[in-house]
């Protein structure tokens, strides 16, 4: 394992390797008079192209997209700006937020106090020493604006110009950020980058943890006139820290950006050809290149498919013939435990199974209860509806946690306890392919960016022999489907001629036309 001072040895050779950059970028013309060099400066704070073009051609490798554009400007305009540079992978994402979009802040009078985070204070640092590296050593910059670099106060990772308009810090989702100042200054500026890695996309409990210390440890250390927060990731996953902010946000701009055109393969930035991306997708194979570049993350599984799912409008609650609400229930809600999976399920009349909404959670039994009651709540008078859970050797600790929600929330549920099979559990769940296969599913269309129903689709298709994904919301749906059967009318085939039991009390029975 390197030495923590073999580490520091790397870390300023890396920093130097991006000065040496930084200092050949540009060069100062000796005999340019002061009005061109006030017009240039001039330009520079209201064209953020012309910007990059005059200041950092190192980076202007391809002349810069629509899209890249936009975005700057969105973010200039709106000194509250909260979005995601949701762009496909290759985009140059890092570089817009990271280095384009502060500078250009800086130039255009702001002062920037830029905080940056990722998964590791490490990677943080890197980010940050790409600006860094530009104030220290870009000659144009310097001879527009000044000398910058501040002895003792140039750090990698932390760092202040001499005047102090632009400070940059680097921080892990392990660092402390709260009550971050310099002196009477908080920060301006925070980007989230590079933040997912594959221990937490696969633990839905840390995103959720990392969004929470986004809300409520980062957005509260700004407090002035300007507080933008950027995050900048693609979606290469159907659950990930952006899509739960996304969704508890919906008023954040998602600025999504798809690579290419998976038709033409035309590129959404010069810098690539689309026969790079049709090499891609060769090397990758469709469903990756998919996710890295169009944000599309369709599961394919062995019993399971995304593409089975039927995604449409609720019909009206009275077309229900009944809704089952059934409850998966999981005691602890640590990392490594089952998920709380409620699943409200309904029948219509022309024997059709609708997903109407679900919470799956790894949490304690307080929120599921919770949501059970605002779920009763929301429904109209004359819905039939009932609501069961799955019995539980620990029966009187479930009903103590119904008890004290039904009393915060001043509703009944009347809940059944309804005993399940403790054995072949996957061929139960296998149960439901038909149902999938045959077109008699349906999902609530507005559950689709649901993060609960995503978490949901996933485990859904991960259901196979030796597979260890959680199935706890799966479960649910075979249990609530398997009660909603009841209420299904038969169907006789018969021959021309042949009587049916569509007749009499059978008819009156089940309300056959």
């Amino acid at each position: 394992m390197a030495t923590q001072k073999k580490r520091d040895k790397d870390k300023v050779d890396e920093y130097l390797k991006r000065l040496d950059i930084a200092r050949t970028a540009t060069t100062v013309n000796a005999f340019e008079s002061l009005a061109d060099k006030m017009n240039r400066i001039q330009r520079a704070k209201t064209d953020v192209k012309y910007m990059v073009e005059t200041y950092l051609p190192h980076y202007a490798t391809a002349e810069s997209a629509a899209f890249q554009l936009e975005f700057a400007n969105m973010v200039a305009r709106d000194p509250l700006f909260k979005g995601f540079a949701e762009w496909g992978r290759g985009l140059a994402k890092s570089v817009w937020c990271n280095v384009i979009i502060p500078l250009w802040l800086w130039i255009r009078g702001e002062d920037v106090f830029f905080c940056l985070m990722s998964d590791s204070k490490e990677r943080a640092e890197e980010l940050l020493s790409d600006v860094q590296a530009e104030l220290e050593g870009n000659p144009l910059l310097i001879s527009d604006f000044g000398e910058q670099k501040c002895e003792g106060d140039w750090t990698v990772g932390n760092f202040k110009t001499i005047d102090q308009r632009f400070i940059g810090m680097a921080f892990g989702t392990k660092k402390k950020v709260r009550g971050i100042r310099v002196k009477q200054r908080r920060p301006t500026l925070w980007v989230i980058d590079d933040l997912e890695t594959p221990d937490t996309i696969s633990n839905h409990k840390r995103m959720r943890k990392q969004a929470e210390i986004i809300e409520r440890d980062i957005i509260p250390t700004m407090t002035g006139h300007h507080r933008r927060v950027l995050y900048a990731n693609n979606k290469f996953a159907r659950v990930m820290t952006q899509t739960i902010l996304q969704e508890k946000h919906p008023h954040w701009k998602v600025h999504q950006v798809k690579a290419y055109n998976k038709v033409t393969h035309k590129p959404a930035w010069k810098y690539y050809t689309a026969q790079y991306y049709k090499e891609q997708e060769q090397d990758m194979g469709l469903p990756a290149a998919y996710a890295e570049y169009l944000h599309e993350t369709k599961l394919e599984g062995k019993n399971f498919s995304e593409d089975d799912i039927q995604w449409a409008e609720l019909p009206d609650w009275l077309d229900f013939k009944m809704i089952i609400v059934h409850w998966d229930i999981a005691y602890t809600d640590n990392d490594t435990s089952d998920y709380n999976a409620v699943k409200a399920w309904g029948v219509c009349k022309n024997n059709k199974f609708w997903k109407i909404d679900c919470f799956v959670k790894q949490a304690k039994m307080k929120l599921p209860c919770d949501w059970m009651c605002e779920f009763k709540k929301s429904l109209p008078i004359g819905v039939n509806v009932l609501f069961q859970y799955e019995s539980q050797f620990w029966n009187e600790e479930v009903q103590r946690n119904i008890d004290e929600a039904e009393d915060r929330n001043d509703v009944t549920l009347n809940m059944m306890k309804v005993d399940t099979p403790k054995v072949n559990k996957l061929g139960r769940m296998l149960t439901m392919v038909p149902y999938y296969k045959n077109g008699r599913i349906y999902y609530n269309i507005r559950l689709k960016s649901h993060n609960d129903t995503q978490v949901a689709v996933m485990q859904l298709c991960a259901v196979e022999e030796g597979s260890t994904e959680h199935d706890d919301s799966p479960d649910a749906d075979r249990e609530a489907l398997s009660a909603l059967e009841k209420y299904v009318a038969p169907v006789r085939k018969t021959k021309p001629g042949d009587k049916t039991y569509r007749t009499g009390r059978m008819k009156h029975k089940y309300n056959m036309p």
